[in-house]
């Protein structure tokens, strides 16, 4: 026994570096998305949309069936978006962006944690702690912390999914798969593009229902997807199946012109999934995306070629990989272009899990692999290149955003305040929002109005906003909102020749005094009309 004590303390000594490796992470993760988290997120349409929602929702009780509306035609995403976020909305009875955008921010440190795990499981103790490092210091997976957006919860969920999924099929408790399915289905309802995650979870299931019975799990799986969906399902009851026919509607109108081919589209949807997560927006760094995503395939195409203990998981989440660029490059064509300060690389979150910990996999087996004389030169080597990635993220760490965020937004909505009060009206009259272009929506601004106790009526691309006034009388002045990043869709630039070549009107009154004209954020003005002279 006295014998075994030297071995046993190195052991013990060697599973605390190990698990202590888990909360140095977190704390990395958390010092990379928490400081000055009210001005680093953006702030405009969706966010405005959003915590309209919320707001009525923990409230008023008014309980939203559909989640956020999507980019194609009428199609919504899941309402359990909502839900989800409702806890740190009802804190401040959804007066506070902060609190909903500080929950996503945990969601993202703790993204981290299921990660480090998930690569720990499948490659040991190394493969963990690059693959959460990597997550942790990542320009993009802090971009998804640090604002409000549906797609911004994925990284969590998936990354469940995965780590559920990998437990499971590992040949622990079946029920495993139950976490599997509710990371799953969590990752559908916060973006419609997350059914590409269910090929990926659902394979594995049914290679494992072939060796043991999983009877009673497939039907607490079919338990969670009803719940997840019945909003969907009440919708469609009471509406006429308004989302079914709104899908049908966008299929039917067939695509866009000027469409690149399929095999353009494959390649750059591949370089943007697999090098968002390593290195951020292609545009910001073309070669150092292109690297990355050549690594991470050389990496996926080696573990998968080689009997290993990852050879299995190196597999699967190659696979899903190409699975996911497949499927994007037919679903989501608009990825072929990017278009700057619009964010969609966060619509492939959900891949995000299995490039990091593909890439742990990676320096892992390098490091386990390498002999002979070689050692030093090949683990030198992946070392030059891990520093080398860490490093790109560090030195571009998203600061605040550029429209200031939140607490901009409102310092412009007490603007038009203050534009509105001094022309003699009164505090509880209606105003009216209103947009350049059309099919923008004025939440960026109705929220903070409403805040305030502003009765609004804000018009969206379909009806008026959560949140507007249903009665009230008349609105009595306009507020036109102006976005020049859509100068080529509104015909003019903003500030003035876009304003100047419409005649603004609502409720059968002409708007024809400005009372006051800014630029609230880079690109976005805002004009308060008062009525006309009579």
């Amino acid at each position: 026994m006295a014998a075994m004590l030297p071995d046993g303390r190195r052991i013990g000594a060697h599973l605390a570096r190990e698990w202590l490796a888990l909360p140095m992470l977190l704390i990395l993760a958390a010092l990379a998305r928490l400081p000055d988290l009210a001005t680093r997120g953006t702030w405009d349409a969706d966010q405005g949309h959003d915590m309209l929602v919320l707001r009525a929702l923990v409230r008023d009780g008014v309980i939203p069936l559909l989640g956020p509306p999507t980019s194609i035609g009428d199609v919504h995403h899941g309402a359990w978006y909502y839900f989800l976020l409702s806890p740190a909305a009802a804190l401040t009875g959804g007066d506070s962006p902060l609190a909903v955008v500080g929950f996503i921010a945990l969601a993202g440190i703790a993204a981290v944690g299921v990660v480090w795990w998930l690569g720990r499981s499948i490659g040991g103790p190394l493969a963990g702690i690059v693959a959460g490092l990597t997550m942790a210091v990542s320009i993009a997976a802090i971009d998804e912390s640090t604002f409000i957006w549906n797609p911004n919860l994925i990284a969590l969920s998936s990354a469940v999914a995965l780590a559920g999924t990998w437990r499971a099929w590992s040949g622990h408790d079946r029920r495993w798969w139950l976490v599997a399915a509710l990371g799953t289905v969590i990752t559908m309802q916060c973006h419609v593009l997350g059914i590409a995650l269910l090929p990926i979870v659902a394979v594995p299931f049914l290679r494992d229902a072939r060796r043991r019975s999983l009877r009673q799990v497939a039907i607490g799986i079919g338990a969670i997807f009803l719940v997840a969906y019945l909003p969907l399902i009440i919708n469609e009851a009471t509406t006429g199946f308004s989302e079914t026919r709104a899908a049908l509607d966008y299929l039917a109108g067939g695509r866009t012109t000027g469409e690149a081919a399929i095999p353009v589209r494959f390649g750059i949807v591949g370089l943007r999934v697999i090098s968002w997560p390593l290195t951020g927006l292609i545009t910001d760094g073309f070669v150092a995306a292109s690297l990355a995503t050549v690594v991470v395939v050389v990496v996926a195409v080696w573990l998968a070629r080689r009997p290993a203990p990852e050879q299995t998981a190196a597999r699967w989440l190659g696979m899903g990989l190409l699975w996911s660029v497949t499927f994007l490059t037919v679903a989501a064509p608009s990825l072929a272009t990017v278009v700057q300060g619009l964010p969609n690389d966060h619509y492939h979150a959900f891949a995000d899990p299995l490039v990091f910990v593909l890439v742990g996999l990676g320096v892992a087996a390098i490091a386990r692999r390498a002999a002979g004389p070689a050692r030093p030169v090949v683990i030198g080597l992946t070392g030059i290149a891990l520093v080398a990635l860490l490093s790109w993220n560090l030195t571009r760490l998203p600061a605040a955003a550029p429209d200031g965020g939140y607490p901009r937004a409102q310092a412009s909505a007490d603007r038009v305040e203050v534009a509105l009060t001094g022309a003699g009206i009164a505090p509880a009259a209606v105003v009216r929002l209103a947009s350049l272009p059309a099919f923008k929506s004025t939440e960026a601004m109705a929220y903070p109005l409403v805040r305030t106790g502003r009765p609004v009526v804000a018009d969206v691309r379909n009806g008026t906003a959560p949140g507007s006034t249903t009665g009230g009388g008349d609105p009595v002045a306009l507020v036109l909102l102006c976005d020049d990043l859509f100068r080529a869709a509104v015909g003019a630039p903003c500030g003035g020749p876009a304003e100047s070549a419409i005649t603004p009107d609502a409720g059968g009154a002409v708007w024809g005094v400005l009372l006051d004209r800014f630029e609230a954020a880079p690109g976005r003005w805002v004009s308060v009309y008062g009525p006309a002279a009579s």
